[in-house]
């Protein structure tokens, strides 16, 4: 009889422990994983939500002929005739969608880490209709919150750590939950006709169990897209990393002109003609070069696509392909991270997956707050009554 008691004293020490990691892990970093969490699922939408809050972004009644990229990028240059680097165009899909082009380290942000001037044009008449820098809007905002609190790098490394302990508040949870065989029915389920004590402790467990995968993806991607500096180079010890191509445009001749943005998207286009184009990167300086952004069928993201063709600015030549059907283990996965995060590497099911794995944050954070503090009540109660 002593080893069954003895297994059982151990069991016990060890839910102990579980449960005092998981409940200090709730009430220091839970209002945290909320923020997190709620901030994530209004970004799986992020495009959508900044159209909705300001409407002059969508275009009504989209016409049928877009201006030329030149033209386009022409319009931008006299809007912004201080900005002398190169602007990365967002070529949208949507036709009521407008042309976003970011103009990275602007001087009036220079102190950031990141945060580009934005400026949306009419695709059919080249009109500014939003000229905003990142970080000074509401999406933008709650994205830096959700990366990193609004500390720069410094929020970076906290919210990696916040991530790491997420993954061991998620399994020590399942833990405490993972019931017998038994009693698997009664632990997937809400009681009926329960104290509400019970439907809290129900809500609880239930939002832990049914969100479990999801979170764990978002947890594991969350770190990873932290702190790539650290985390890139352990995954390039299980198959190399391919270095991203920096070419440059041969020095032009007397008198010649850079190509304009059109033939540099069909010098790109050739060589994936069944891809969709998604962005434009024009040259920073006289020896830069184009670099062409498209997305072939299957690959995981659909705004940040991984394949890239790089184009001589006067010649038009292809200096450079990455393809990421060519990539190795290593840059496959990295490249899945962003999407994996967001949802969008399984199209409108993942994004709503993670809508509600991030919406149940919050409800983790309150339904263990307050089942901490009805224990905590009740353990005052009896000592109360153990006084008498």
């Amino acid at each position: 009889m002593a080893a069954p008691a003895l297994t059982a004293n151990r069991k016990q020490t060890a839910r102990q422990l579980w449960l005092a990691v998981h409940l200090y892990l709730g009430l220091s970093l839970g209002l945290v994983i909320a923020v997190a969490g709620l901030t994530g699922s209004l970004l799986v939408f992020y495009l959508d939500l900044d159209e909705w809050l300001n409407p002059q972004l969508v275009i009504a009644q989209p016409n049928a002929q877009r201006q030329s990229y030149e033209a386009l990028y022409q319009a931008l240059r006299q809007a912004e005739p201080g900005r002398q680097r190169g602007w990365r165009l967002e070529i949208p899909a949507d036709p009521h969608r407008a042309v976003t082009a970011r103009y990275y380290k602007p001087e009036e942000t220079a102190h950031h880490g990141f945060a580009p001037l934005m400026v949306s044009l009419d695709p059919y008449t080249g009109q500014v209709l939003a000229n905003r820098f990142w970080g000074e809007f509401a999406m933008t905002w709650l994205y830096d919150l959700h990366y990193k609190l609004l500390l720069d790098e410094p929020g970076k490394i906290l919210m990696a750590i916040v991530g790491g302990f997420l993954l061991i508040s998620l399994i020590s949870g399942l833990y405490l939950w993972w019931p017998p065989l038994s009693k698997l029915k009664t632990a997937l389920t809400v009681k009926a006709n329960a104290s509400k004590e019970r439907l809290n402790y129900d809500l609880h467990k239930l939002a832990g169990f049914y969100t479990f995968i999801v979170m764990l993806v978002l947890a594991l991607s969350g770190v990873a897209l932290e702190i790539p500096q650290y985390v890139n180079p352990l995954f390039g010890y299980f198959s190399p990393l391919q270095p991203t191509p920096k070419p440059q445009s041969f020095p032009a001749r007397a008198g010649q002109q850079r190509i304009s943005l059109d033939q540099a998207v069909a010098a790109g286009q050739s060589v994936f003609p069944d891809a969709r184009l998604c962005w434009i990167e024009t040259p920073h300086d006289a020896g830069g070069s184009f670099r062409i952004n498209l997305r072939q069928d299957g690959e995981p993201s659909q705004r940040f696509p991984k394949t890239n063709v790089w184009v001589d600015q006067y010649s038009g030549r292809v200096l450079a392909v990455s393809n990421p059907v060519e990539l190795g283990g290593s840059d496959t996965l990295i490249n899945w991270l962003h999407p994996l995060h967001t949802g969008e590497a399984f199209g409108l099911t993942g994004q709503l997956l993670v809508l509600i794995s991030g919406s149940a944050c919050p409800l983790l954070f309150v339904t263990g707050l307050i089942r901490w503090l009805q224990k905590r009540q009740a353990r005052h109660k009896f000592k109360l009554r153990s006084s008498v």
